[in-house]
């Protein structure tokens, strides 16, 4: 629901009653990953996607049912052997899609509200729905804040309330989503729950040191990616609004004075374009230290060789080079800007999403890999 939450978020500040249909788990080859949402107002307007096409139209018509009866469902959609035509995904893969109306005087309006103009504003929050369960807390949402406030919540049940905030809580720290199973003992309710927690939170961070033509491809395919894109450069007649318009923050600086100040995370992806010892050794023995995504730095394979002989000789260990993608980006053949900063990005996604980088086509690999650990959780469940 919150990967579709700008237009969710106008809808709502604008008093449209909606129902949004979102995948809250998969199996096999299944297109979308949990938190992927469609969405549909009382007029028809419908935005979003769960499946790719696959079964948007049943979909559509959940929602328009949804919104007429005001009940929140649980649909299975899946691969048919004996109709291939049938309602389903013909990829092999399996979604379950929950419904949630979303109208004047539902209980879960505001709460719903809430979460979305968090998400539309860049702020992070944690929204936990009900999947299954007793019947009277299916669809119950519950809103968490990264200070542990909490809006909505579960009824009568304050311990459930406490259970799930705090689960939710360490699912907004790592930015996951996905669902939470808790057993009967752990729900207090009498029987065991599956709640679906989505996290919004700000968009990742792209830092490109080195203001060169490459950078300019290289900020535009980040922002394509979804990434909060910064360049920095020591050289203020090359870091210029006119020379990157699309950055969302340019910085003239030396860049391991820059990298010293800033803030990164576990998602922040470092590019090192510059290829000049000078400004890539003290970048590097600190960007190697530093618990981040990925750092890459471009060059030659003789560049690299007298890179990392540099980087040995100021004190960085085996163990850190080798988390250096060097020279950066995957072997694609590319040469222009734009084909490097494809190679660039494609070794980034593979690095985030745990791809090979080798053709799909023989190679018997997944095509959807897991997205790191499984957001998965089990509390308080009885064998």
């Amino acid at each position: 629901m919150l990967d579709i939450a700008e237009e969710l978020n106008r809808w709502a500040e604008q008093g449209r009653d909606f129902a949004v249909a979102t995948v809250v788990a998969v199996g096999g080859s299944a297109p979308r990953q949990p938190g992927a949402a469609l969405a549909v107002d009382a007029e028809g307007t419908a935005i979003g996607s769960v499946s790719g096409g696959c079964v948007e139209g049943a979909v559509y018509a959940l929602c328009e049912q949804a919104l007429r009866d005001g009940e929140t469902v649980l649909e299975r959609f899946g691969y048919s052997d004996d109709d291939a035509f049938a309602v389903g995904l013909t990829c092999g893969g399996v979604i379950d899609i929950l419904v949630t109306p979303v109208r004047a005087g539902d209980p879960v309006r505001p709460v719903v509200a809430s979460a979305l103009a968090a998400a539309a504003s860049g702020e992070a929050a944690a929204v936990a729905r009900v999947v299954s369960g007793p019947r009277e807390l299916t669809g119950r949402t519950l809103l968490v804040r990264p200070d542990g406030s909490r809006m909505g919540g579960f009824g009568a049940h304050p311990e459930l309330d406490r259970t799930v905030a705090a689960e939710a809580g360490a699912f907004l720290d790592a930015g996951r989503t996905g669902t939470l199973e808790i057993g009967e003992q752990g729900s207090r309710c009498g029987a065991p729950l599956t709640v679906l927690v989505e996290s919004s939170v700000p968009p990742p961070r792209m830092i490109v040191f080195g203001a060169i033509d490459f950078a300019s491809a290289l900020v535009r395919i980040g922002k394509f990616l979804g990434y909060h894109v910064t360049v920095c450069d020591a050289r203020p007649v090359f870091a210029t609004r006119t020379r990157f318009p699309e950055a969302d923050e340019l910085v003239v600086e030396w860049p391991h004075r820059y990298l010293e100040r800033t803030d990164v995370d576990a998602r922040t992806v470092l590019c090192v374009l510059t290829h000049d010892a000078k400004f890539d050794v003290p970048l590097l023995k600190l960007a190697l230290r530093l618990p981040v995504a990925y750092v890459g730095a471009m060059g030659s394979r003789r560049t690299h060789l007298d890179r990392t002989a540099r980087l040995r000789e100021v004190g960085v260990t085996e163990l850190e080079l080798s988390r250096l993608h060097s020279p950066i980006g995957l072997d694609l053949g590319a040469r222009t800007p734009e084909e490097t900063a494809l190679s660039i990005a494609s070794e980034i996604v593979a690095e985030r999403r745990g791809g090979s980088g080798v053709p799909l086509a023989g190679a018997h690999t997944p095509i959807h890999h897991e997205p790191g650990p499984k957001a998965v959780g089990r509390i308080g469940s009885v064998a």
